[in-house]
């Protein structure tokens, strides 16, 4: 592998590794030589991810992103970090008129606040090595409109502009701050939804995407990347993954 996208020695946290594109981004950075400190609610789920890993060293903390008091003590629970990917986060459409407080907190809480509080901490507790990176997984919902996705889009919004903040903020560290925004990649979640839709129909949304609906590996391939010393001059971008949707 060419050293521009080689993490041989490196250690990556990340979260949401249970499954869907945070276990591809599990697998493939280990396939690039890192050592990997998995995270997500599902012990059980945790545990295969971690079986898929190929190298040593790699270990699983089960947590839950929506318990303010969990994700506070999570920083605290890893060794010394070379790269944190937050990939935790899910989508539960409400329309405006059935949009209350507490589904703003439970949408807000793990698409916003949790990674958010995660990267206060390992800040604050020096986890991050100088020369790290932040990747944090946003989604094309912060840039469109969907129907029923105000709170969503607006989590993951507010993600991508905190992350410009962010990679200023920590320049003086040489640690780089970016986010991908990835659009439709078929996950087991994605598609369990999809099931939901006709075959008709399925083929009338995938066609909205100019070269179709992603996989999970699109999205491990760009988040390995901006990972690796090939990335040591990105910081501050959004880099939106979506087969040309939101070109049109």
């Amino acid at each position: 592998m060419s050293k521009f996208f080689d993490l041989t020695g490196l250690t990556i946290f990340i979260t949401g590794a249970s499954s869907g594109i945070g276990r591809a981004i599990a697998v493939e950075a280990a396939a690039a030589g890192a050592s990997i400190v998995l995270s997500g609610r599902d012990a059980e789920r945790l545990r295969e991810t971690e079986q898929m890993l190929q190298g040593s060293g790699h270990m699983s903390i089960s947590a839950d992103l929506s318990d303010v008091a969990q994700v506070k003590e999570l920083p605290g629970r890893i060794p010394s970090i070379d790269g944190f990917v937050s990939s935790a986060g899910f989508n539960l459409l409400r329309p405006l008129k059935f949009i209350d407080e507490t589904y703003l907190e439970k949408v807000y809480g793990v698409n916003y606040k949790a990674p958010v509080l995660l990267t206060n901490e390992l800040a604050k507790r020096k986890k991050l090595r100088p020369g790290g990176s932040i990747v944090y997984i946003s989604s094309i919902g912060g840039l469109i409109a969907g129907p029923g996705s105000a709170a969503y889009g607006g989590a993951k919004a507010g993600l991508v502009a905190s992350s410009r903040i962010f990679a200023i903020e920590l320049a003086r560290q040489a640690i780089r701050v970016n986010c991908v925004s990835p659009g439709m990649v078929r996950t087991p979640l994605a598609d369990e939804m999809l099931k939901n839709l006709s075959p008709e129909l399925q083929a009338t949304d995938e066609a909205l995407y100019p070269l179709g609906y992603g996989e999970v590996a699109d999205v491990a391939a760009a988040v390995i990347y901006l990972l690796s010393p090939g990335a040591r001059w990105v910081t501050g971008t959004n880099m939106v993954l979506d087969g040309g949707y939101t070109a049109k």
